[in-house]
């Protein structure tokens, strides 16, 4: 039986648990959940953390404007986050792989090519692709989308049957329920357009894209007719209880 292809973005503040340091427990409780979906399910994952990591170790001055800051932090951080990946899915019998992609890679036929054939290649391996943005040398990522841009442009090229985006709420909310401080989430989108009109604009401490941006990730995927589904990462056994239905979250047809 052929398995189902899941891309699974996971954001700063769900490895960090939202908090000031990267936690290896969520990162095992991932490797933990693939483990008993492998069966079923391919995984490549798109990993943000770079920059969140390099801050446990460094303090970097410089009179560089701030961006050239972060990049630096990613390219300390990155080696740390893809040993740590390693070591833990390791203790799970996962087998990781690193790939980092700028968006312009996505715009020449040619990377576009190289990048299916390479991911191709792993997946029928048994590699587990653990992608970020390359961003040493690109600032779109830093500056605008926390990586959900690219998780979206991943699904649409590699032609995954779900993308699922773990996040730090469970799902999106209507505006009236956060206004009056009961949150409900909205649990199945049809129209993206109306969805727009119920998004409140925020960012997570650790990550730049807040919900705005996850819905334009969304919108690429609908396009590629692939689901997106946002979900609480923060939450142990996410995946599973996302796709056994048990927990509140939001399914973006």
């Amino acid at each position: 039986m052929k398995k189902k292809r899941i891309l699974l973005k996971v954001g700063s503040n769900t490895l960090t648990k939202e908090t000031d340091n990267i936690s290896r427990g969520k990162i095992e409780d991932m490797a933990s959940q693939i483990a008993k979906l492998q069966d079923t399910y391919e995984f490549i994952i798109v990993s943000s953390g770079a920059i969140a990591i390099a801050k446990q170790f460094v303090k970097l001055e410089s009179k560089q404007k701030e961006v050239f800051v972060k990049q630096a932090l990613a390219s300390i951080g990155q080696p740390h986050l893809i040993r740590i990946y390693q070591e833990i899915f390791r203790e799970y019998g996962l087998l990781t792989s690193q790939c980092l992609l700028s968006y312009s890679d996505f715009e020449k036929e040619e990377s576009r090519t190289n990048i299916k054939n390479t991911i191709k290649v792993l997946v029928n391996n048994s590699y587990i692709p653990i992608i970020n943005e390359n961003d040493t040398v690109a600032t779109d990522e830093i500056k605008f989308g926390d990586n959900d841009k690219l998780a979206a442009l991943t699904s649409s090229l590699l032609d995954v049957d779900l993308c699922v985006i773990a996040t730090n709420t469970n799902g999106i909310y209507t505006k009236a329920s956060l206004e009056n401080g009961e949150p409900e989430t909205i649990k199945v989108v049809e129209d993206l357009e109306a969805l727009k009109a119920q998004v409140v604009n925020s960012k997570s401490s650790h990550g730049s894209g807040g919900m705005k941006s996850k819905i334009e990730a969304a919108a690429v995927t609908k396009d590629a007719n692939i689901e997106t589904w946002i979900v609480n990462g923060l939450e142990d056994n996410f995946l599973i209880n996302a796709l056994e239905d048990k927990v509140a979250f939001t399914k973006i047809k």
